[in-house]
């Protein structure tokens, strides 16, 4: 069965990425390659459940992580499903699998303190990279929005007489977050700086290289990477922690679940409570220096 139209699938049925879409393909010609030297080419979806274990064996020999055997396993099980739906196979191999254990992950937010630094003192605004690397940051803190989301966000999609951003998430899903007034600001400024690019070929689009065209995902890690690495001693300094000092930093302030939930665009409340870990440990300490019982 061709893989093409499992992607086919993801992309217009599942409404996943083009990225996303793609990981799953190379899980599965990764598992291909493996029934192609261990068991004489037999096609992917005739293999039993005895095939795959030895494959996840293979994996956990060859030092892969718990959590991304977990994964691959999990995109072999999306196209068995797919599979069954358009009646290729009668029965998932994978139906009794259970998932490797994983440890869970802690996310270490950056410090206010930190932040504060990197958008106070590190950033000289004097061009447009100056701006556009400010606004990042920026709207990155402000926001909680997901690296592939601003790298999509179009002009269009700021409102400023709402003062809003329309953000598409995963699957196409649409959201609104309120945009701060200092955001706002940076905003203005940013497309000033812009509008004197000698060149704009992706006019659509927000953020911008040099030379006009799309940022892309690698060039806003190393933005974030750039500042922070700077002023921060955590191992990884990444957009993704900043959504998690976004959400941290909430929750630390009294925001309600539910309502970060949203901001974030997650489907789902239990999703947003990974997020509680550092407020939880916050509250231990509020609670310890202000209950009258504790005080010495």
């Amino acid at each position: 069965m061709s893989l093409k139209a499992f992607s086919d699938y993801l992309l217009l049925e599942k409404k996943y990425s083009k990225h996303t879409a793609l990981a799953y393909i190379r899980d599965l010609e990764m598992f291909q390659e493996f029934l192609k030297e261990a068991h004489d080419e037999i096609p992917i979806f005739k293999v039993g459940y005895s095939e795959i274990r030895q494959w996840i064996v293979e994996l956990v020999n060859s030092g892969i992580s718990n959590r991304t055997i977990n994964r691959k396993i999990s995109s072999l099980n999306s196209y068995y499903k797919f599979l069954q739906k358009i009646q290729q196979i009668e029965a998932n191999p994978l139906k009794q699998h259970r998932a490797l254990k994983v440890g869970k992950k802690v996310h270490l937010p950056f410090s206010e303190e930190e932040l504060k630094q990197v958008l106070e003192h590190s950033i000289e605004i004097n061009d447009f990279e100056s701006a556009r690397d400010q606004l990042i940051i920026e709207l990155f803190y402000a926001t909680g929005i997901r690296r592939i989301e601003l790298v999509n966000i179009k002009t269009s999609d700021i409102d400023f007489s709402k003062k809003q951003l329309k953000v598409l998430g995963k699957r196409n899903k649409e959201r609104y977050i309120p945009l701060i007034d200092t955001l706002i600001e940076s905003l203005g400024r940013y497309l000033d700086y812009r509008a004197q690019l000698p060149i704009i070929k992706d006019k659509d689009q927000l953020f911008l290289t040099k030379k006009g065209l799309k940022v892309y995902e690698m060039l806003v890690y190393r933005i974030i990477n750039k500042y922070f690495s700077k002023a921060s001693s955590k191992a990884k300094c990444s957009p993704h922690v900043l959504r998690h000092s976004f959400a941290t930093h909430l929750l630390n302030e009294g925001a309600d679940l539910n309502a970060v939930k949203e901001l974030l665009g997650h489907t789902s409340l239990a999703a947003t409570q990974v997020y509680t870990h550092n407020s939880i440990a916050e509250l231990k300490k509020v609670y310890a220096k202000s209950h009258p019982r504790n005080i010495r």
